[in-house]
């Protein structure tokens, strides 16, 4: 079972890992992070189907916040590569996409990601914020 959603920014990505990690039903099995050039895409990738009224909350609070996204061919090649134990550098480097974060939610990898990116760029763009 899995969920895919966009997000304008990175604000609204952490408030998700926050209230993803406090969910003890959720048996998650990995969140991704991958930042596209005008949104960032986050999947939810869980180990067991939620029950309905848990599933209805949870798409209920990432439709609040985000909103399904359709992912292209390239992003679908990049999640079946790191479902198949691709490092994301790996992944990276094949499909040319940028992933933050893979795994168990980390708020500090899309921290330190953001305190690069914008080292480099030299401003600080809204989807950032």
């Amino acid at each position: 079972m899995q969920y895919l959603y966009s997000f304008a920014n990175v604000s609204l990505i952490l408030r998700v890992m926050d209230r993803v990690s406090q969910m003890v039903h959720l048996s998650l099995e990995s969140l991704t992070v991958i930042y596209l050039v005008d949104r960032w895409v986050m999947r939810l990738k869980l180990s067991n189907p939620l029950d309905i009224d848990a599933e209805e909350d949870l798409i209920a609070f990432l439709k609040e916040n985000g909103m399904p996204h359709e992912p292209s061919m390239q992003l679908r090649h990049t999640l079946r590569a790191l479902d198949q134990g691709q490092t994301p550098t790996q992944v990276m480097n094949e499909y040319q996409v940028v992933v933050v974060s893979h795994g168990a939610p980390d708020p500090n990898e899309l921290h330190e990601f953001c305190t690069r990116f914008v080292e480099g760029l030299g401003y600080y763009p809204p989807s950032l914020v």
